[in-house]
């Protein structure tokens, strides 16, 4: 009742306008009428309408699409109330669905607000690398994965500011820092849109892992995510990461090789049932086989429950694991002479 009450109220001031036209300047009754009143199509009411209002239009413009589709009755009459309505240059471009015969207000409070915003849903899955995932936003977004890739890989000092660990990164790569997740991104974003609604989805996510342990073992958050990233590789049954990160870190205090075959893949760009022993001489900083400790950074976006792994291994002694189960579970073993025995189990697993 209250939009109907304006409504009617700023069309008498108009009424009154064009009266007022008529005894000043003398335009005949019927001239204003024809010019301010009279529908300038004769369409049905409640039609629907889709149109395209270019950018840089004016008021006058906007009026003539309008009622050129019918969605008004008449350009001159929506001209002179949104002057004095005070909206000259407020109305938004764009596309919108709208119906022929719209009252003035609802057709005006459409084209105030702008049209609606449009969304395309990407998913990253987990352990997914930063290639595969340039691969995935070219898919679903259309942005270039080059264009995308090449940001990731080596633009990431535009995103220091708002994530300061970002400066920290020796590999020069977001590489394990893009969170897994799926996201509503908004149509026509940018690449860095995307990486920044990525990072700040980290950001959100570490926060609530207790890093407290992982410091305590003198691993910086980069560490962390290194580390995770391998447990989500290598992992294939969830309650298992905690295990699996056990291995890692037993290894490490020992100050023994990781030799995770997921380092190796992550250099070769393919994954195997079985590594060969030539995949296992490649000269690579990340392979966990020649060099010790952990590789220069993550090889992969691990999820939360691969970063909580991490951060809090289960209390182990163990050693080693080996596939031993087609569901993907391992066996875990404290001793080589258990491993070598789980091992030959495996291959009937993987043969």
């Amino acid at each position: 009742m209250k939009t109907d009450s304006r409504s009617r109220h700023k069309t008498l001031i108009a009424v009154v306008v064009l009266v007022a036209l008529v005894l000043a300047v003398g335009i005949p009754v019927y001239g204003a009428w024809q010019l301010l009143i009279k529908p300038e199509t004769d369409v049905e009411a409640g039609r629907p309408v889709q149109l395209d209002i270019p950018e840089g239009a004016g008021t006058q413009r906007i009026a003539e699409i309008l009622a050129e589709a019918g969605v008004i009755d008449n350009a001159a009459m929506f001209r002179l109330r949104a002057r004095l309505d005070g909206i000259d240059g407020k109305l938004r471009p764009g596309i919108y669905d709208l119906s022929t015969g719209m009252e003035y207000d609802a057709v005006v409070d459409r084209l105030l607000a702008g049209p609606p915003i449009e969304y395309v849903t990407l998913t990253i899955p987990e352990g997914f690398t930063v290639e595969q995932i340039a691969e995935r936003v070219a898919e679903v977004t259309g942005i270039p994965a080059e264009e995308f890739l090449a940001l990731a890989t080596d633009g990431i000092a535009a995103f220091a500011v708002e994530h300061p660990y970002v400066a920290e990164i020796e590999t020069g790569t977001l590489e394990g820092y893009l969170f897994p997740k799926t996201y509503r991104i908004v149509e026509g974003s940018t690449a860095t849109d995307v990486i920044e609604i990525m990072l700040d989805q980290f950001d959100t996510e570490i926060a609530t892992v207790d890093l407290s342990r992982a410091t305590e073992a003198g691993l910086t958050l980069h560490e962390v995510v290194t580390l995770a990233s391998m447990v989500e590789r290598e992992a294939r049954v969830a309650d298992e990461r905690p295990l699996v990160a056990s291995v890692i870190y037993n290894r490490l205090d020992r100050g023994m090789l990781l030799e995770i075959d997921a380092t190796i893949e992550y250099v070769i760009k393919e994954r195997k049932p079985r590594l060969l022993n030539r995949d296992l001489e490649i000269d690579s900083p990340y392979n966990t086989y020649k060099y010790p400790g952990l590789p220069p950074g993550p090889i992969a976006s691990p999820g939360l429950a691969s970063l909580e792994a991490a951060a809090n291994p289960a209390d182990t002694e163990y050693l080693y694991y080996v596939l031993t189960s087609e569901d993907g579970s391992h066996t875990f073993t404290e001793t080589y002479q258990e491993f070598l025995e789980a091992k030959e189990r495996s291959r009937d697993v993987v043969p």
